[in-house]
């Protein structure tokens, strides 16, 4: 019996099926190794988008295309921000790096760990919520004992 043909036997590294697939559970910092987390989750994102990752990898010139249709195997919840994977070229036809500092998936990994947290995006929704959500936090404090206090006992 002859074992079926390598479909990636004739491909070339500038092929799209031969680029390294991430998913967003591999820095998530809210997923366990068991889950599918691949970076030390001191490095890790909380809750990174495919978009985010994308924009990370064509900020350091490396090709990348989001696959919107793929899900991580071990995802248990199926909705749409835990959708997707981003293809990314790390070496070129000639098996040269597309980016000198990036040759590994692990430092590509860290990389994005490090970066998305500095995107504008994620800085622009963590500084307004979190002005803007400290001030009725410390409002709410200060008439809530009051509140306690009315309703007991002497």
């Amino acid at each position: 019996m002859q074992a079926p043909p390598n479909p990636y036997l004739g491909l070339t590294l500038a092929d799209k099926k031969k680029w390294i697939c991430v998913y967003p559970v591999y820095i998530n910092s809210r997923k366990t190794i068991v889950e599918g987390r691949r970076i030390p989750k001191a490095k890790a994102v909380d809750n990174p988008l495919c978009s985010e990752i994308c924009d990370v990898c064509k900020a350091h010139k490396l090709n990348a295309e989001i696959e919107t249709e793929h899900y991580h195997p071990k995802e248990l919840v199926k909705d749409y921000l835990h959708q997707g994977r981003v293809r990314v070229q790390l070496y070129n036809q000639d098996g040269i790096p597309c980016n000198d500092a990036i040759t590994t998936r692990h430092q590509l990994l860290a990389l994005l760990g490090e970066m998305i947290p500095k995107l504008k995006t994620r800085i622009a929704a963590s500084g307004g919520s979190g002005s803007s959500g400290g001030e009725p936090a410390a409002n709410t404090q200060t008439s809530a004992p009051s509140k306690k206090k009315k309703g007991k006992k002497k």
